[in-house]
């Protein structure tokens, strides 16, 4: 299942550059100095890396407490299903509730510090940069932790998240060299694709807490998921 986090990552960055975008052509790197800006924006990215590896390990703990719960093939399939209700969900019907609220000074603290570090063009700054810009509100980021919870690992939950910003790596890097490489119409075709790439991903999880004994899609109850350790009598 970790393929699809790389892959979902890949698509949902034509979503990304529309809410993360005006950061990445905004980050403080050196236009002269090719070598040099190459190395601030993958600090950059190193840091959104951590964010999202951060935010993986604290929601793969929450999934293997399910896995010792003994309910780790429900939760894939629950996850799987509000995987795809969320995709499919208007999004004006979202935009009736604040779910940012309860967060809202924390968000606003992020935002004010992101305007404190793009006055400096240190690689300290280009880092937290990239962890506030990582723990900024993103739906297509809260689809994929439930992906990470159905690691049901701190470790593989971690793996998730990261790989899931690897995906959105090569657009996001685009965008700091090509402000506008992308027209509107392009970026809206791709943008039409997400729902159907996460419900595909949805599919899986549900699938894959099916336990139907299929190779690799859906296996077997006893091998439905990778132990960290192995069991030894």
């Amino acid at each position: 299942m970790l393929y699809s986090a790389f892959i979902f990552g890949l698509i949902s960055s034509f979503h990304c550059i529309g809410m993360c975008g005006p950061i990445a052509m905004m980050l403080p790197v050196d236009r002269n100095n090719k070598v040099k800006k190459a190395i601030q924006v993958t600090v950059y990215h190193l840091g959104r890396l951590t964010a999202y590896g951060t935010i993986g390990l604290i929601f793969g703990l929450l999934g293997k407490g399910f896995f010792f719960a003994g309910i780790q093939q429900k939760i894939s399939i629950i996850i799987g299903i509000i995987m795809i209700i969320v995709v499919l969900t208007p999004e004006k019907i979202f935009a009736q509730y604040n779910f940012s609220k309860p967060v809202y000074k924390l968000i606003s603290r992020i935002k004010t510090n992101l305007g404190k570090h793009f006055r400096n063009k240190s690689y300290k700054s280009l880092f937290i940069i990239g962890i506030l810009n990582g723990f900024l509100p993103c739906g297509m980021v809260y689809v994929a932790l439930f992906g990470s919870i159905a690691m049901q690992s701190a470790k593989f939950g971690v793996l998730y998240m990261i790989l899931f910003g690897l995906g959105t790596v090569p657009l996001m890097t685009s965008v700091v060299y090509f402000n506008s490489f992308l027209t509107q119409s392009t970026r809206n075709k791709f943008q039409k694709a997400i729902p159907y790439v996460a419900v595909l991903i949805g599919v899986l999880f549900i699938l894959r807490g099916l336990g139907l004994g299929i190779p690799y899609l859906s296996p077997s109850n006893m091998s439905l998921f990778v132990q960290e350790t192995p069991n030894c009598h």
